[in-house]
């Protein structure tokens, strides 16, 4: 049975109002529910691109549209993209101007060299046809401003299962707003990023804490290796704690076992298999 969950960043009840909280639970049920209906006639790879798109076009979240500002001033997304059957791996790091990223990775899943970075994956985009695109909102540009810096724990990410078995995961942020320009999220690599025929995970939260523990790689080795879905996250959770690594994670096996965790509260997911459904509370 097909099987679907995403996820996008944090929630801090302290910084965060209830009206936002509300509309992260509704907008992530919609998207989960219609990517899950996009699943039943689409495989696991295309799925995964299709939900995360959303959550780009979606201001709600930190990734594609609503994208945080770095300290010069400008945007630089990075997205990633894994196909569990093939182990295929494609990405775009600090690209601009681009509307979906997680699309370019898509584009980049057929050529030879997988993983571009900053104007390398701009000029890439731009000569496969994705237009100049803003991806600032005033909000952003008002934090920046205003110095109002995030907890920088803003990712998106979908795991699937389609009808065949197979498992792809996608992952797309906006960065955690005022970092140094040329620093690289996890986002684009297999600490945030990783699927094979066993398992698929994404992960959000504190990039240079997941590369660290090597998160999502770790999961889905311990999975492939016999562990349960839940023991591959208790054990490497585990590991986050000795310098408190700030992480949430989304998972699938190849059973259809779906499975989330976070080392702090709250991240934002929503999972659905056709019957049931689960939003972050």
């Amino acid at each position: 049975m097909p099987k679907i969950i995403i996820h996008g960043g944090f929630f801090s009840e302290s910084s965060t109002s209830l009206e936002t909280k509300i509309a992260k639970q509704n907008a992530l049920l919609r998207i989960v529910k219609d990517s899950y209906v996009y699943l039943q006639n689409h495989s696991a790879l295309e799925t995964v691109v299709y939900a995360v798109s959303q959550l780009e076009d979606n201001e709600l979240f930190n990734a594609g549209v609503g994208s945080q500002i770095q300290s010069d001033g400008k945007i630089r997304m990075s997205a990633s993209l894994m196909d569990g059957v093939s182990q295929k791996m494609s990405g775009v790091i600090n690209i601009e101007d681009v509307k979906n990223p997680i699309q370019v990775a898509q584009i980049l899943m057929s050529e030879d060299d997988r993983i571009l970075g900053g104007s390398g994956a701009t000029n890439f985009a731009r000569n496969h046809g994705f237009e100049p695109f803003s991806t600032e909102i005033p909000q952003r540009r008002s934090e920046y401003e205003e110095k109002i810096a995030s907890f920088g724990t803003g990712t998106v990410g979908c795991v699937a299962l389609d009808k065949d078995g197979k498992i792809a995961v996608a992952t797309s942020t906006g960065g955690k707003g005022f970092e140094i320009p040329g620093r690289i999220s996890d986002s684009a690599t297999v600490a945030g990023n990783y699927a094979n025929e066993f398992c698929g995970v994404s992960l959000t939260g504190v990039g240079e804490d997941i590369v660290s523990n090597a998160t999502a790689a770790k999961i889905v080795t311990r999975v492939t290796d016999g562990f349960s879905i839940e023991k591959a996250f208790e054990k490497t959770f585990n590991e986050l704690k000795p310098y408190d690594g700030f992480a949430g994670a989304i998972g699938i096996d190849k059973n259809g076992n779906i499975f989330h965790q976070d080392s702090h509260p709250s991240m934002v997911f929503a999972s659905f298999d056709g019957k049931n459904e689960e939003v972050f509370n």
